[in-house]
């Protein structure tokens, strides 16, 4: 019996790491995990690939945890290369309704128009990253690049 085709989602940028699986643009099913994305992905990878034929992969580029995207990011780059898969990427403020994404101390990542600033806030907003029921191919971009928007402290 042959796999199904499916497309893959992951939001790596904060605790839990989410994973959508996509049939025809539709959300099928969800992997959830508290574990770090270093020690998470692969296994998680492993099991979807046994299971599925993955058609693309997909990915919140940022802005977020510094090593949560450099670890995502190389890790799906890697098997796009590989596995000849095609990697799509779009900035986390669209897995957030457009929220202020923490930053440091007291500074937070918003979104105005298209361009993403920093901003100091009093008080920060709890992160919180949705897979979307529908994937609009539309919304994703083949510029995978990280999306950091400041340096290292």
């Amino acid at each position: 019996m042959p796999k199904k085709k499916v497309d893959v989602l992951l939001i790596a940028l904060s605790s839990p790491i989410r994973v959508g699986i996509y049939e025809n643009t539709k959300l099928i099913k969800s992997i959830e995990s508290d574990k770090r994305s270093s020690d998470i992905l692969a296994p998680i990878f492993k099991d979807i690939m046994q299971e599925y034929d993955i058609k693309a992969l997909y990915y919140a580029n940022g802005p977020g945890s510094f090593m949560a995207i450099k670890v995502a990011y190389i890790f799906l780059k890697s098997l796009s290369v590989l596995k000849k898969i095609p990697l799509y990427a779009r900035d986390a403020f669209y897995f957030n309704e457009n929220q202020p994404i923490k930053a440091i101390g007291k500074l937070c990542f918003v979104k105005i128009a298209s361009e993403i600033k920093t901003q100091k806030l009093e008080t920060v907003p709890e992160l919180k990253f949705t897979l979307p029921h529908k994937l609009d191919y539309s919304e994703f971009s083949t510029d995978t690049a990280p999306l950091y928007m400041i340096g290292a402290v």
